[in-house]
């Protein structure tokens, strides 16, 4: 008799796949120990004798949001960190050439004074929305249950710091190219006191308070970021009424990544609700109890945009297909 021992070809948890897996399953499934178990979620003192354990057994293993196995969840685009961190290199890359070939014709110089009141109190103070997004992402990173689930909340917080960073970029260049305006000075009071943007700024300081995951996911992913988006891609049309192809081909880049953000939102609801029916109901009440206040936030925004007649109506018609779109 043979004392030949045959090793697994794969990682056990891999194996019941019955082929060889993909380098997305390798890198990115069952890789977090917190949802192991209900009261020591990270594998430290027992709750409640330890505050992150009760925090995690109430937003997570009791949110109304269920799900037998999460981590059989999948990214419909199977991103992993290196495809991610090289095709967002080539679009930095591209925005900079971008960059470059307007300040070579000395773009900023020639807009608008109409259209700079409109950048100075809706577009720059856009980077305190973004930081607001990066923070719900991040929340939804460090609370999922499944690091599927994890890795596609951590892509989405590198993109919110991405177009972060591009904001503040953009507000530099604009106070070099009109000094005497408020560019770089007065985004914070605009995002505090400016009233087309208080709807953002409520619903955004919400959703940062919305604790039990499956809401948080809810609230930024279905809802605040769906908002958000589209009062930019409004912003975008009205640019390009202004003569401000930079702004409108910016935020075209910046919704390639809200794409992909809605694509692995829109798997992960399908994934709940073909495996419970009452999943359904959960994410439609959360929608219900959101959504007022995007469209409040959307309408205060849009009307504020000049020569942009039916924005708001267009952008909430938008938002609510991406709803309809759900099947819920």
């Amino acid at each position: 008799m043979s004392n030949k021992v045959t090793g697994m070809k794969t990682w056990s948890l891999l194996a019941k796949n019955k082929r060889r897996p993909s380098e997305y399953e390798i890198v990115t499934t069952n890789l977090q120990t917190r949802h192991r178990h209900r009261d020591q979620a990270y594998e430290l003192s027992p709750a409640p004798d330890l505050a992150m354990n009760e925090w995690y057994k109430k937003n997570v293993f009791d949110s109304a949001l269920q799900h037998d196995d999460w981590e059989a969840f999948r990214d419909p685009d199977a991103l992993i960190y290196r495809v991610y961190t090289r095709t967002q290199d080539s679009q930095e890359e591209y925005i900079d050439g971008v960059l470059n070939e307007h300040n070579e014709i000395n773009h900023d110089a020639d807009l608008t004074p109409e259209w700079l009141d409109i950048l100075e109190k809706l577009y720059t103070p856009r980077r305190f929305l973004q930081t607001a997004l990066q923070m719900t992402s991040a929340y939804i990173l460090q609370i999922a249950p499944a690091s599927t689930i994890t890795a596609c909340a951590g892509f989405q917080e590198g993109d919110e710091f991405r177009w972060m960073q591009r904001v503040a970029y953009r507000t530099r260049e604009l106070q070099i190219a009109h000094p005497n305006r408020a560019f770089g000075k007065d985004e914070r009071k605009h995002w505090e006191n400016a009233r087309p943007l208080q709807g953002l700024r409520e619903l955004m300081e919400k959703t940062l308070i919305a604790y039990d995951w499956g809401e948080s996911f809810v609230a930024n992913n279905l809802v605040a970021k769906v908002a958000a988006d589209e009062t930019l891609r409004e912003l975008a049309s009205t640019a390009r009424a202004f003569r401000d192809p930079l702004l409108a081909g910016l935020a075209d880049n910046q919704l390639r990544d809200s794409d992909r953000s809605r694509r692995w939102s829109s798997s992960l609801v399908k994934f709940c609700t073909d495996a419970r029916e009452e999943n359904k109901a959960v994410i439609r009440s959360w929608i219900a109890d959101w959504t007022p206040l995007a469209t409040q936030a959307i309408t205060a925004y849009c009307d504020a945009l000049p020569e942009s007649e039916n924005a708001a109506e267009a952008a909430i018609a938008r938002m609510e297909a991406f709803h309809r779109s759900l099947e819920l």
